[in-house]
């Protein structure tokens, strides 16, 4: 009847429009989540290049440290001599894998 087909067709234009509003709902969620994983990822690589030179860092100062307990008084003098224990290579624990 008339008023079937007419329930139809304004039953299609409801479903179309849904299903329009649905794929770009979708689109905007996509489009927001790459530009999270943009930021994420620009967030990385500035904590690896800091890793880096932090590492840089610590081998650097671990260097000048045993350089100086080389020549350090107070390290040679006998009297005051206290067996200072080894330390584990600080460097060792710190590097990204």
């Amino acid at each position: 009847s008339p008023e079937d087909d007419d329930r139809k067709v304004r039953r299609r234009e409801k479903n179309r429009v849904a299903a329009q509003r649905s794929r770009k709902k979708q689109t905007q969620k996509a489009d927001k989540l790459h530009e999270e994983y943009e930021c994420l990822e620009q967030e990385n690589t500035m904590l690896r290049r800091e890793i880096g030179k932090l590492t840089e860092e610590l081998k650097h100062l671990t260097e000048a440290l045993k350089e100086h307990e080389k020549m350090c008084p107070l390290l040679l003098c006998p009297l005051n001599f206290v067996p200072v224990p080894p330390r584990p290579d600080p460097v060792a624990g710190c590097l990204p894998r």
